[in-house]
Parts: C-alpha cells; structure tokens; sequence
C-alpha cells in the first residue's frame, strides 16, 4: 500500500481501513506466536500499512 492511495480517502474509509489492518496484524502476531507465520516481514509491512493510514487520518482531520 502507498499513501497516494490513501490520499483521496474520507475519514470513514479510512477509519474502516485501519479496523481491518490492525485485525491483521493481530492475527499475525498469534500466527507468530504459534510459530505459523512462515513469512514473518509481513508484520513489518502490516505496520508500516497502519502507520500510513494514520498519517492520512492526521492529514484528513487537519483539513
């Protein structure tokens, strides 16, 4: 995901958007735990995803 895709969001769509993100990386954190998570740089990215929406809310509500 880029922040140019983020960048015409509402505020709705982007609070939606970081619900899902965090389940995500919820559930990888306990795939990890478990030892499942094969490919563990998902984590990193799920992150960097949820950092990025945040940025867009800021953005958004500063308008």
């Amino acid at each position: 995901m880029k922040y140019i895709d983020l960048d015409g969001k509402s505020e709705a769509e982007l609070i939606e958007m970081l619900k899902e993100k965090k389940i995500e990386l919820f559930t990888l954190k306990a795939k990890s735990k478990t030892m499942q998570l094969t490919n563990t740089s998902e984590l990193r990215v799920a992150k960097k995803d949820i950092a990025k929406i945040n940025t867009a809310l800021s953005a958004v509500r500063s308008k």
